[in-house]
């Protein structure tokens, strides 16, 4: 049976493009081919792919996010990213939402085929300039690993005394209002939805 690949890609000419190399070879057929994932939970819920290839840079919400929404519905399916971005943020960004791999797009036509099988093997498929910049970040110790800044280091360790966002407020001279706004920065890039979670991971990976 075909492996059933579905496409999340703005740039229209390059959604084409990748549609016609799947299609060319008989071992993939294209469920279908998107050009944004402001319905992505639906959509796969509704093709039920066995792979998903999915763009970082797009209107109304970036692939990253959808990453994170989708595998919050509790799907498994792999998700190969495809983008231009090489840089340290966007890889990891990528990864920690649950993202199997990351393709430069400069390496479509030579790596995507590999990388798809890669995949579906349970591997996790990257492009060499990633591959190396994952090594070395690893072997570099972070104390900050999510790029919090000084505030929101202070705030997430508030936060973690169990202190009520007014308390806070006054004990940084801000205002709820701005307090609220770095929980939500905060929560964003910890990858979490809730108080409960931003503490749990905060205290588990040695954050405050």
């Amino acid at each position: 049976m075909a492996v059933s690949v579905l496409i999340y890609e703005d740039n229209t000419l390059l959604r084409e493009s990748i549609s016609s190399m799947l299609r060319l070879d008989p071992r993939f057929v294209v469920a279908a081919a998107f050009e944004n994932v402001l319905h992505a939970e639906t959509q796969i819920a509704e093709l039920h792919p066995d792979i998903i290839l999915m763009d970082i840079d797009m209107p109304g919400r970036n692939g990253i996010e959808a990453v994170i929404r989708i595998r919050a519905t509790g799907s498994k399916i792999p998700i190969l990213m495809l983008t231009v971005f090489d840089d340290t943020q966007h890889v990891f960004d990528a990864l920690r939402a649950g993202a199997s791999g990351y393709l430069l797009k400069k390496h479509l036509s030579t790596k995507l085929f590999e990388s798809i099988d890669e995949v579906l093997n349970g591997g996790a498929p990257m492009s060499p300039t990633i591959a190396f910049m994952v090594i070395a970040a690893m072997q570099k110790p972070s104390a900050n690993p999510y790029h919090l800044t000084t505030r929101e280091n202070e705030i997430l360790t508030s936060l973690s005394k169990g202190n009520s966002y007014k308390l806070m407020a006054a004990e940084f001279a801000i205002t709820v209002d701005t307090v609220r706004a770095h929980i939500k920065k905060i929560y964003e890039k910890l990858h979490v939805h809730s108080q409960t979670e931003a503490v749990s991971k905060a205290i588990r990976e040695r954050l405050v």
